[in-house]
């Protein structure tokens, strides 16, 4: 049986402006500049102001403005608070441009290279292979990695040629044209199955009699396994040679590439391997006074916009015709739009304030870290930290920070990394984990590599240094360090 009742009920709900608001805010400077250029595209309403022509055009509007009558067509809303607003040109806050906007412009040029799929297609292409034969060598190249390496099972690779292409083939036919063919590309080593494959197809083609690169060949091929672990002495009495001997065979292992394909470009446009820096911290020394740290944004996350002024016009003679259902209808088209780019607006604004107080809090915490750039002055941090002196919801910290760099006087930096958790020494004192683990590292760089420190003897150094950690925890720094155990630290 059906009822009605009435029910109080208490939600909350994420209005458009916030959501595009949390979303602008996570983007990253290129990001930033792409979402920007498609807002621009998509609404005619909004528009970019020329840095040179503000002044003028902000003089201009207010005189167009001055005498404009004050009739509105029929309609749910107000034309008036589009054409006489308090700000004319909407233009958001541009007080925000770095010193070096010509060093980050140089630095977003665009390059794209031979990929490595398209060097070996080139080769098979002019090899003596033709048919079936050359259809399933193609087919193996497209399945290599950008490393060159062919990770898929090759009877994988059969069921595929039958059912995309309707190609039957058996195991040992694909098995034969990789062997023959693909790995007989270059560079020396594409098309292995694994790590040990790739070094010996690579060391094959070394035509030499000396005596390291057979060694090294039988190493490769007979104690790979001892090799990757480090059991010299194993490898030493195996073979009856000497460590010299053996530290020649190394050598020439070491010169070999575990990744033959890293050298091409992949199918995708990369940046020259250049960071683009979403802020710009600025140390100046002011004498007896001491030192200031001014944190500013990169003038790419500080655009000037406005509302188009073609729009007003036309918004204005549309009020004129309060009649006409198709003047009305284009108004509330052009409202919506003028609604878009005001939003739009908005939430650059909100976007560029959010940015400046987080990296302004950060500063803040971390004032000594930019001044001497040494890992060890910096100061426990967490997301709350940054969160309590803004004012913000530490998800909004988290997704200003996410993805975002700094140029500093001292290079780069990843704000990311200026998080660290708190560990209390003997003296009582809160230090960062990740000062901790630059004091690992540094104990780890100085040990003697013929006879590496074992993670209890690395808790008793630490402890010397007033740091009393179990020795789970110094393993859980050296994985996160991607540090090995001692024993794969080990060299001759």
């Amino acid at each position: 049986m059906l009822k009605q009742n009435l029910q109080l009920r208490l939600g909350q709900k994420l209005a458009p402006q916030q959501i595009q608001l949390m979303k602008l805010i996570q983007l990253h400077t290129l990001e930033f500049e792409e979402e920007l250029e498609r807002e621009l595209e998509e609404n005619p309403a909004l528009e970019k102001v020329q840095e040179e022509n503000k002044e003028e055009e902000y003089a201009s509007l207010d005189e167009k403005f001055e005498d404009e009558g004050n009739e509105s067509i029929d309609t749910d809303f107000d034309v008036n608070e589009y054409i006489f607003d308090d700000e004319p040109a909407y233009k958001s806050s541009a007080n925000n441009y770095s010193a070096d906007d010509e060093e980050f412009d140089n630095q977003s040029l665009l390059t794209e290279g031979e990929s490595l799929y398209d060097y070996l297609l080139e080769q098979i292409r002019l090899a003596n292979i033709e048919g079936d034969d050359l259809k399933i060598a193609e087919y193996i190249i497209g399945n290599l990695d950008n490393d060159g390496y062919l990770r898929r099972e090759v009877k994988q690779l059969v069921d595929d040629l039958a059912f995309s292409q309707g190609l039957i083939t058996f195991p040992e036919k694909v098995t034969e044209i990789l062997e023959n063919y693909v790995q007989k590309l270059d560079p020396p080593g594409v098309g292995a199955r694994g790590l040990q494959e790739c070094l010996l197809l690579q060391i094959e083609k070394k035509v030499s009699a000396d005596k390291s690169v057979s060694l090294a060949a039988n190493i490769l091929r007979n104690q790979f396994d001892a090799l990757t672990n480090k059991h010299y002495n194993k490898i030493i009495q195996k073979y009856d040679i000497e460590e010299e001997d053996l530290k020649d065979a190394l050598e020439v292992i070491s010169k070999l590439s575990p990744k033959v394909g890293g050298n091409f470009d992949t199918q995708t446009i990369t940046i020259n391997n250049e960071i683009i820096p979403d802020f710009l911290i600025t140390v100046k020394d002011n004498g007896p006074k001491g030192v200031d740290v001014i944190p500013s944004l990169n003038s790419k996350n500080a655009p000037s916009l406005r509302v188009s002024d073609e729009y007003k016009d036309i918004l204005t003679t549309y009020s004129h015709d309060k009649k006409s259902a198709e003047h009305k209808q284009a108004a509330l088209f052009i409202k919506q739009k003028l609604d878009a780019a005001k939003w739009y607006i908005d939430a650059i604004n909100q976007r560029q304030n959010t940015l400046l107080q987080t990296i302004s809090a950060i500063v803040q915490l971390q004032k000594e870290y930019f001044i001497t750039a040494d890992d060890k002055s910096l100061k426990p941090m967490i997301l709350k930290d940054v969160a309590d002196i803004t004012g913000f919801d530490i998800s909004t910290i988290s997704r200003v920070v996410k993805s975002k760099y700094a140029d500093t006087p001292n290079g780069i930096v990843y704000l990311k990394s200026l998080f660290s958790d708190s560990l209390t020494n003997d003296d009582g004192e809160e230090v960062s984990t990740k000062e901790i683990k630059t004091h690992l590292m540094e104990v780890i760089e100085h040990e003697n590599k013929r006879k590496p420190h074992t993670d209890d003897a690395l808790v008793g150094l630490l402890k010397e240094k007033g740091y009393n950690i179990a020795r789970r925890t110094i393993a859980k720094y050296r994985e996160q360090l991607n540090i090995p155990v001692a024993r794969l630290r080990k060299e001759l």
